[in-house]
């Protein structure tokens, strides 16, 4: 029988640990190769990452890149099915914080399918905790750090490019029955406001609400933001300055109004820096 020394036996201890460091590893990358994305954002990343060969379904949201049409669509991050999701055999779905509905996302984790929310957030870090968020899910870590690390220092010189010197912007979402739906506090459109270096018009309650003629004319925006579409619903500017209190308004009266794609201004995602310098240098040519 052959007798083994104490260094035989770490050599055969150190490789046996190797070998099993490396089963870990490919077991880990085997994992998750059918991954629903629901989220506009959450597909960015992915594309951002060079893990898009992984993704089976997209949501509604997902319009970027336009390879991402290429898939199926499960519906709107917020209205999801689990008949949908369950239909392309995921191993994984990543959903946006506040995607759902709470009952189908039960009925999915109660088959044991991995369920990731992926946090919402309006500044810098939130970019940064998606990143991350959606990197470790997908066990690609390394390259999630080193694609937070490009997109932050786009975020950061774009802001640091931003100076409006306190213009009013007011982000209208919607008109209904005659009145102007807009963004007051906590949202996206804010958040990306200030980042490009202006002023929200509206202030006194989070979310979106639908103002009365007084907030219109207390707001009094400088300029007005706008979606180019939202679900094949646009606002066109004779919609927007047929509303009498509106056009009343410094920004209705010089008919300042702003458009882009509600995806790349609010994803808050990898295209983030862009969007800042492409918000603020829209704002001081519209408002000029």
């Amino acid at each position: 029988m052959r007798r083994f020394s104490l260094l035989d036996l770490s050599k055969i201890t150190a490789t046996t640990a190797l070998l099993c460091m490396s089963f870990v590893s490919e077991s880990r990358a085997a994992e998750h190769q059918r991954v629903v994305s629901a989220g506009g954002s959450i597909t960015e990343i992915v594309y951002a990452l060079g893990q898009e060969h992984r993704l089976v379904a997209r949501d509604t949201t997902s319009n970027y890149p336009e390879a991402a049409h290429d898939l199926p669509n499960v519906g709107y991050v917020r209205r999801l099915s689990a008949e949908g999701l369950l239909s392309v055999d995921p191993d994984l779905i990543l959903v946006e914080e506040g995607g759902g509905p709470p009952e189908t996302l039960d009925v999915i984790r109660e088959t044991a399918i991995p369920v990731i929310t992926v946090p919402l957030g309006f500044d810098r870090d939130a970019v940064e905790a998606k990143i991350k968020v959606v990197a470790e899910a997908l066990d690609v870590e390394e390259k999630g750090r080193e694609l937070a690390s490009q997109v932050l220092a786009e975020i950061d010189a774009a802001v640091a490019e931003s100076q409006l010197n306190g213009k009013r912007v007011m982000f209208v979402l919607a008109l209904q029955g005659g009145r102007i739906l807009a963004a007051g506090q906590n949202n996206a459109a804010e958040g990306m406001i200030h980042m490009a270096g202006a002023e929200n018009a509206v202030q006194g309650f989070e979310g979106y609400k639908l103002l009365t003629d007084e907030a219109v004319i207390m707001a009094n925006p400088d300029i007005i933001l706008v979606m180019n579409s939202r679900r094949g619903m646009d606002l066109s500017d004779e919609a927007l300055l047929a509303n009498p209190t509106l056009a009343s308004t410094k920004a209705g009266v010089a008919g300042a109004i702003l458009r882009m794609d509600g995806m790349f201004l609010l994803g808050f995602s990898v295209r983030t820096g862009q969007a800042v310098r492409a918000l603020a240098g829209g704002l001081q040519n519209v408002g000029s």
